[in-house]
């Protein structure tokens, strides 16, 4: 395998460290993820499987618990089997336009996801705050045009990244210190100026997650007011056992997320196999979390999941 380390050569493939310093632990911790990745696809694919199947879970919450779902399958399986690879064998190096369509799947993954997180919220503040009329704003056309809006502003705003990584002629070299292409990462070895590049990420990362987070906080603020409003105790807890699985899940993203962001870009006293050890955890650990947490706290899902467990158990015995 040819590894490049000079000043003008156009890639025709990277090839992947890994987790740089811990070599030698890879296999180990390949293990770990292995695990992760295992219970997110079964959790995930549970839900998919659950939601649509019952005539009670049709209610908007569960729609969008739905895409979250599909999403986190599409994400991790994107980067998971690529990484494992990456630890247990041999096989380090990717294409320069498969890296390039790998980064377009991260990063406009988790840009839907995101905004996926600001409709469920924007759900509950209607549920809550205005249930006479939740039926009339939340609907399926509402859905359709939510879905809509955040697909195009995925693609819109993630793929210039990729054009302007395509402009640079030339990479110092061709090693990704990373388990899989991120943007920055990638950006680092382009032999040129990348500080149009470093800003347009910003402005990106801002326009995203700045402003979902933003509008979460929001929201959520203005849901406690009205909950703590709320003359009965036990409705107050009901309203309160509503939120808390969303807020579970807004917490494992958004604090990861955010962490590995900052990390990359101003923790040069963070070790590098500490920054990478949370990007990759940052991709599995959400999608892994979020049916975990879903599926302990919803009541139906639960009741759903027990009766197909049930009827496996009878054909069985048949």
């Amino acid at each position: 395998m040819t590894v490049f380390n000079v000043t003008s050569f156009y890639p025709t493939f990277f090839i992947f460290v890994g987790i740089p310093g811990l070599e030698a632990s890879q296999c180990w911790i390949g293990i770990v993820f292995c695990s992760f990745y295992i219970i997110s696809l079964l959790g995930n694919l549970t839900l998919i499987i659950v939601i649509p199947s019952s005539s009670r879970l049709r209610e908007p919450m569960f729609r969008f618990l739905l895409f979250l779902s599909a999403n986190d399958v599409f994400l991790s399986t994107s980067l998971t089997p690529k990484m494992l690879s990456i630890f247990w064998s041999s096989s380090k190096s990717i294409l320069f336009d498969a890296c390039l369509l790998q980064m377009l799947f991260l990063h406009s993954s988790t840009s839907f996801e995101s905004g996926l997180l600001v409709a469920m919220a924007y759900d509950r503040y209607i549920a809550i705050c205005n249930p006479l009329r939740y039926s009339s704003i939340i609907n399926d056309k509402f859905i359709v045009k939510v879905i809509i809006f955040l697909c195009s502003r995925a693609v819109i705003l993630i793929s210039p990244c990729l054009f302007l990584i395509k402009r640079f002629h030339s990479f110092k070299t061709n090693i990704i210190a990373h388990s899989y292409c991120e943007h920055m990462a990638v950006v680092k070895l382009a032999n040129g100026d990348i500080r149009v590049n470093s800003a347009y990420g910003l402005m990106v990362a801002f326009s995203i997650l700045g402003v979902d987070v933003i509008l979460i906080v929001v929201s959520y603020c203005i849901i406690f007011h009205a909950v703590y409003s709320l003359p009965s105790k036990e409705a107050r807890l009901k309203a309160f056992n509503t939120c808390t699985p969303h807020m579970c899940v807004f917490f494992s993203f958004y604090a990861l997320a955010i962490f590995s962001f900052l990390s990359h870009r101003y923790g040069k006293l963070i070790p590098s196999y500490v920054h990478i050890i949370l990007s990759d955890t940052y991709i599995l650990i959400p999608s892994m979390l979020n049916p975990l947490v879903y599926g302990l706290k919803t009541k139906l899902i639960r009741e759903h999941v027990w009766v197909i467990v049930q009827n496996i158990k009878e054909f069985s015995r048949h």
